[in-house]
Parts: structure tokens; sequence; C-alpha cells
């Protein structure tokens, strides 16, 4: 269904200094013995091979049944409510982070407003200007809950897209994006060819592990790969017909943390 893509390997990482080597030792060490945790739990939910962090949307889940359920940190969104909807957890709030962040969990900010059929068209869809609008509104919403600001923000591209789509509202959207966050601060929420168009195409950033970019790939849409570059996998997507596990409560979706450096805000303050 999608043309082959060019060439996706990732930029040249960006030198980073001994202060933020050292940053980025803790931190990772804070995340690894998270995951050696959620190896070690019983609950069905944790990964033994790599640590795990959920998303979700409904509402906030307590920090401590996240810990419970052998999860690492959440990917939680710096975006509103589509009109006629009211999910809890749509934007993170201060007070919400910190709970997470007191309870030893990590965070990692997406973006995602509109959706295919729903009452707000798909983000993508809306271009360069809209890309503009979409990337100042995040950063505005991630930076009132206390995020990094040397974070990256995943932006959405929740449908099976072609090339040509790509080429023609994708990439543009993300160049508005690029605009105003700065290709670094920049990732994508996709399948795996949009992943590696973004990356081929210089529009999301490089994580501090090396080999890796800002690329977050569903499940969805990948035909059973993974991209090599990405620092987080959906692995489980909870829909109607095939529920994800529940934590506090609510169904989740649940993704491997690919990287040591995988945009949590902790690494990024």
């Amino acid at each position: 269904m999608f043309d082959t893509p060019g060439a996706t390997g990732p930029r040249p990482p960006r030198v980073v200094s001994r202060r933020d080597a050292l940053r980025y030792a803790g931190a990772a060490s804070a995340l690894a013995g998270l995951g050696a945790a959620a190896a070690g739990a019983t609950a069905a939910t944790a990964s033994a091979a790599a640590p795990t962090l959920i998303d979700f949307a409904m509402r906030q889940i307590p920090a401590q049944d996240i810990r419970a359920a052998g999860h690492s940190g959440v990917i939680n969104y710096v975006s509103t409510s589509r009109p006629g909807s009211s999910f809890g957890a749509k934007p993170i709030t201060l007070p919400y982070a910190r709970s997470l962040n007191a309870a030893g969990l990590v965070i990692v900010s997406n973006y995602q407003y509109g959706k295919p059929g729903g009452t707000a068209p798909s983000d993508f869809t809306r271009g360069y200007a809209g890309g503009i609008s979409d990337a100042r509104t995040a950063w505005q919403l991630h930076t009132a809950a206390g995020g990094g600001q040397s974070a990256p923000i995943f932006f959405s591209v929740d449908d099976d897209i072609d090339r040509d789509t790509w080429n023609s509202l994708a990439l543009q959207w993300f160049r508005g994006i690029n605009a105003v966050l700065g290709v670094q601060r920049t990732g994508i929420y996709a399948g795996i060819n949009p992943c590696q168009w973004a990356a081929a195409d210089g529009v999301i950033g490089n994580s501090r592990t090396p080999g890796r970019v800002w690329a977050w790939q569903t499940r969805s849409w990948s035909k059973g790969q993974i991209y090599p570059a990405a620092v987080l996998y959906q692995r489980i997507v909870s829909t109607a017909t095939n529920p994800g596990p529940v934590v506090g409560g609510l169904e989740v979706d649940v993704n491997d943390v690919l990287a040591q450096d995988c945009g949590q805000w902790n690494l990024h303050p």
C-alpha cells in the first residue's frame, strides 16, 4: 500500500556536554531500575523484555496504580478534548504530573486533538498553518504542566496514510510544527512508514540514545515490523474488540521503551 521510503537513517546525534551526559546517565539509570522492577512484578501488564509506559485518555489514573501494575510511567496528552467529548486525561495537569514524579514515574508528551471520523479532523490534514497553531497549543500545555524545556512532543498521525498524503499534508504540518518548536523538540506517533518518512525528511529530532529518533511507532499499520530507530513501540492498542489491560480500573495501551532516552521529561529539563 505504501511507497518504499528513501534513506531512513537518523541524522548524526548532537554533541552532548559532560553535564548533560551525567544527567542522562542518572535519568536512564532510574528508568532502567523501574524496568527491572516491572520485570519482577507479578502483574500481567508488565513486560519482562523492556520497561513499559501506558497511554490513556478517559481519566487520570492514580500514580500508585500505575506503579502497582509494573509500568515505568505514562505518555500523556498535551492537547484538549475534541468538541463533544470530555477526556479527563486531556491535557495533563501540573498536580497530576507532580504526583507521577513523586512516585518515580516518567512522563512523555503527546499531542492529538482530531482523529479520523471524529468531531475534529485529523490534525495532520491542517497543513503548515495548522502545524504552527497545534505546536503553540502543545507547548503551552506541556510547559504549564511542568514539561521539560528540551523535551520532545510526539505529534500524532493516527491514520493509515500513503506517501502522497504524507508529502502533500502531513509533511507540511510537521514543518509548521518545526517552525515553532524546532526539529529537535518534534516527534511523531504513527505506523512504521510515516515514522521512517519523518526521519528521512528531517522533521523529527534525535534521541540521546545513539541511532534513535523521536519516533513513537504503533503496531497499527506496521505489518509486524518495528522501525529500528524508534524510541517507543505501542505494542498493545486497546479497542472495543481487543481491550487492553486494566490499570486503575481503566483499559490502557501499552508501549515498550526501546531507548534509554525516549523523550521523558526528567531527562530533558
